[in-house]
């Protein structure tokens, strides 16, 4: 589904994974691993938020509800800045490894006790590792969930619709995600991926289309990587880019209105 207002060339879907070190927690990695996604919310939150702020953009944070809970102020302050905080799993765990889906319910059940703590029960979700479980579907639409962000089989958003419910999905790539080529696999410069990512800007606005990028603050928001974020930005505001929340792409497309 086209989902382009009138007055803009194309819709960027530019939002920031806050995993802080949880990942690392439920993995039980090493002190140093940890403390490297702890950078997250002690410095790279914040480069992210002056970025955005600067161009008065609000775009959606995907917010695990384990950082809710030990880091209520700083998603408190992403909130109030005008934000939507969605929903990140609790401790980051890959739903497909749960088993059980009374364990994964609960995963639920923390992530929206602990982010409705801090600002309003989520709306939106995204599965940690892009990775459902059998159950996670039936899960979200159980929960009322209005949109997911967590599939690949399209690249323009679309409704699943099933036993009479409905959810917008907003779909993701991993060739649009800032984690695989700057910490996992380490195998490009930010300047490269700076240059491939406006190329796809370019593709989608000449087709009139959609195009969800993905970043981390703790990877984006080291050093001079900052600067990818900055001038993605200013490319995509000046080829005509609508970039809005998660939550106002999804009301568009569920028929709700802008």
């Amino acid at each position: 589904m086209k989902v382009v207002p009138e007055g803009y060339s194309f819709t960027l879907f530019l939002s920031f994974d806050l995993d802080a070190e949880s990942a690392e927690v439920w993995r039980r990695a090493d002190p140093v691993a940890i403390s490297r996604g702890r950078f997250g919310v002690k410095v790279g939150v914040w480069r992210v938020l002056e970025v955005l702020e600067r161009y008065g953009l609000r775009v959606t944070f995907f917010v695990p509800g384990w950082v809710a809970e030990n880091y209520p102020d700083v998603v408190k302050s992403i909130a109030e800045a005008g934000h939507e905080v969605a929903a990140h799993g609790y401790l980051h765990e890959r739903l497909d490894e749960l088993g059980e889906r009374d364990a994964e319910e609960n995963v639920f059940e923390l992530a929206e006790r602990f982010i409705g703590q801090c600002c309003g029960g989520p709306q939106g979700f995204r599965a940690p590792y892009w990775r459902w479980s059998e159950n996670t579907l039936a899960i979200l639409m159980d929960r009322g969930y209005l949109y997911d962000s967590s599939l690949m089989d399209s690249d323009e958003p679309y409704v699943i619709e099933e036993g009479g419910r409905r959810l917008v999905e907003l779909p993701v790539d991993w060739r649009l995600d800032d984690w695989p080529y700057l910490e996992q696999h380490r195998c490009i410069e930010p300047r490269s991926l700076l240059s491939m990512w406006l190329e796809e800007l370019r593709f989608y606005r000449d087709r009139g289309g959609y195009v969800a990028i993905t970043m981390h603050p703790q990877c984006i928001g080291r050093g001079a990587r900052i600067a990818v974020l900055r001038e993605l930005v200013e490319e995509a505001l000046a080829m005509g880019a609508w970039i809005p929340r998660g939550i106002d792409i999804a009301r568009l497309v569920a028929g709700e209105g802008r």
